[in-house]
């Protein structure tokens, strides 16, 4: 779908913003350019929609060279949403998210139409909404409306630059789990910029690790976080972020598969779990039935337990230099 090819940015000719990058996205995925300030993720979403032109390589959208499309054209049918929103103050809510397709001279009746799927689509009522200006809408109502004229003109490409990091942390997530919702439902290619480690982690299918313009890591959220590629990686997720992470890890991570007496465990009549059940969730059984073991079980197979001594043993690999801890529930939620 997106392909950067050896993609290098320098604003000067000599300091290189992006070096060496490249990078694949497949249609329908949500990727995130994830990195410290001043690592180059901006531009290098940027260069996407020729906002910035690469100083060498090549970007391709469907199998074609970007550079070959008028720039204009191109932006057109590529979402945008940015931080600051950009909405018109002097339009209403309906007319700014139908700006793009009247200006590619879209049938009016087909845009009125259009805005209103848009408005119920972000969890606006059209008849509350339509005719508001900007002003009078909060800053979660505000990007709503930027996410919503950034679909207007059904574009296959959103790109989206920190679009929630102005935001207070509830409408924060309440918007990222609205967006989740939106690429499930529309299938929409998504590249999305930010520095907030927790929010790749919770909406990208894979995360581009950035530093100095370069791609230290690109992988989903969960081999980044059980496997960081280097020191610099596992420094900036955090040690201990992949056991605070709900749903990361599973029982198969933690289950002791070594113990003795394992085909003596009668599965019959207490609580079991699947291998890919969560952590969160074994925990949680561990408290409310007070147990001391759970049987791993696969297609009638005990093939592991998790004990105290499991949990604590994957506690001290991920949080080292903690020793003597005890097993909270509190750590997954």
């Amino acid at each position: 779908m997106i392909q950067l090819i050896d993609v290098y940015k320098t604003f000067n000719g000599n300091d290189m913003v992006v070096e060496d990058l490249s990078l694949e996205i497949e249609e329908g995925e949500l990727v995130v350019l994830v990195g410290e300030s001043g690592c180059g993720k901006t531009t290098t979403m940027k260069m996407i929609n020729r906002l910035e032109e690469v100083s060498s390589g090549t970007i391709m959208i469907n199998g074609k060279d970007i550079k070959e499309s008028d720039p204009i054209k191109l932006r057109r049918n590529i979402g945008y949403v940015i931080q600051q929103v950009g909405l018109f103050p002097h339009l209403t809510v309906g007319q700014n998210i139908g700006v793009v397709p009247r200006l590619t001279k879209n049938d009016p009746a087909k845009i009125a139409k259009r805005t209103i799927e848009l408005l119920e689509m972000t969890g606006l009522k059209h008849e509350d909404y339509l005719n508001r200006y900007p002003n009078e809408l909060s800053g979660g109502q505000q990007q709503r409306i930027g996410v919503a004229r950034a679909l207007a003109n059904n574009p296959d490409v959103v790109l989206m630059d920190e679009p929630f990091s102005a935001l207070d942390p509830i409408t924060r997530c309440q918007l990222q789990d609205e967006l989740l919702n939106l690429q499930e439902e529309l299938h929409k290619t998504f590249v999305f910029v930010t520095h907030d480690v927790d929010e790749a982690i919770k909406i990208g299918d894979r995360i581009a690790v950035m530093q100095d313009g370069r791609i230290m890591q690109y992988n989903t959220p969960e081999n980044i976080l059980k496997n960081p590629a280097n020191q610099f990686i596992e420094n900036f997720v955090g040690q201990d972020r992949l056991w605070k992470t709900p749903n990361m890890l599973r029982a198969k991570d933690i289950m002791d598969k070594n113990y003795e007496n394992m085909k003596d465990i009668k599965i019959t009549d207490i609580v079991i779990v699947q291998p890919d059940t969560s952590l969160h969730e074994v925990l949680q059984l561990r408290e409310k039935h007070e147990l001391q073991i759970i049987p791993v079980v696969e297609e009638g197979v005990t093939v592991g337990i998790i004990t105290e001594s499991s949990i604590l043993s994957l506690m001290a690999e991920i949080i080292p230099g903690n020793e003597g801890l005890k097993c909270p529930h509190t750590y997954c939620t």
